[in-house]
């Protein structure tokens, strides 16, 4: 247990064994039956959380986990000593290397760190992003931690950096001639109603940081299903995906909601879930 905490402790990077003998044969871990754990402040700056932890046994030396950050959240600098590997699930966030210019990375993109490159990682100001990272250990170390990301390093190239982010993977609505997706609906015939929407809904409270994005899509989605509003759950389920929220969380959203809002609710938002949702094997 104590290796399994350390190695959470480094934001899923795990070296050496966390069970005490090696399984003999497939082992699956269940989504959801490890809890969530707290980035340390001492690696992370921000709101991050830490979900399914893994690691390898016998020979084995590669190790991961799920990281979500919160908009603004990032990790420290650090290296690896034989590289990294970063899968982005959702939203979207940036990396940089020591030297090197803030690179946007979103939802389906690969990162590889080489070996001792120093770095950093996390979500965009506004925008949550969730990772599977993954390494491996050499003589049992994974990570060195570094210094933490300055708030003038980390803002170093935003208006670029945040340019290159799509509009989809944001809350609020881009700047733009373009109609906003309340204008679109509504805007000929309430226009004022389309405004007080971009203004104050998206543009003021989704942006409160009392709540996190990912809390406010919960909350929101939770709402819709329990009020049966299939029109907008759809879009509210696709935006929480971008904030973080996974899609095993969502249909158990579903599934806890039917005992509280009604059968009937949780059946529309689950067929709205596989159509949002592509199929998986």
């Amino acid at each position: 247990m104590k290796n399994l905490i350390a190695a959470v402790s480094t934001a899923g990077l795990i070296a050496g064994s966390a069970l005490a003998d090696e399984p003999k044969g497939v082992q699956v871990t269940r989504v959801g039956s490890q809890a969530s754990v707290a980035g340390p402040t001492s690696y992370f700056t921000g709101t991050v959380r830490i979900d399914a932890p893994f690691s390898s046994t016998g020979g084995a030396r590669i190790g991961g986990a799920t990281v979500t950050f919160e908009p603004g959240a990032r990790t420290a600098w650090h290296t690896h000593p034989l590289g990294q590997t970063l899968i982005v699930t959702a939203g979207a966030g940036r990396v940089q290397h020591w030297d090197g210019p803030v690179q946007v990375i979103q939802a389906g993109d690969t990162v590889w760190i080489p070996p001792g490159v120093k770095h950093w990682h996390g979500a965009a100001p506004t925008t949550a992003m969730t990772h599977i990272a993954i390494a491996e250990a050499q003589e049992g170390k994974v990570v060195e931690w570094l210094e933490q990301v300055s708030e003038a390093q980390y803002k170093a190239d935003a208006a670029s950096a945040d340019s290159k982010i799509p509009a989809a993977a944001s809350t609020v609505p881009p700047a733009t001639d373009k109609p906003s997706r309340a204008q679109q609906l509504f805007g000929d015939v309430a226009p004022k109603f389309a405004e007080l929407t971009d203004k104050v809904l998206y543009a003021d409270v989704w942006e409160r940081p009392e709540l996190s994005k990912r809390d406010r899509s919960l909350v929101t989605v939770s709402a819709l299903i329990a009020l049966n509003r299939p029109d907008q759950l759809r879009s509210h389920m696709t935006l929480a995906s971008q904030n973080g929220l996974t899609r095993e969380e969502l249909v158990e959203t579903i599934t806890h909601l039917a005992f509280y809002s009604g059968w009937p609710n949780s059946v529309t938002a689950a067929a709205i879930a596989k159509d949002v949702f592509p199929a998986t094997p």
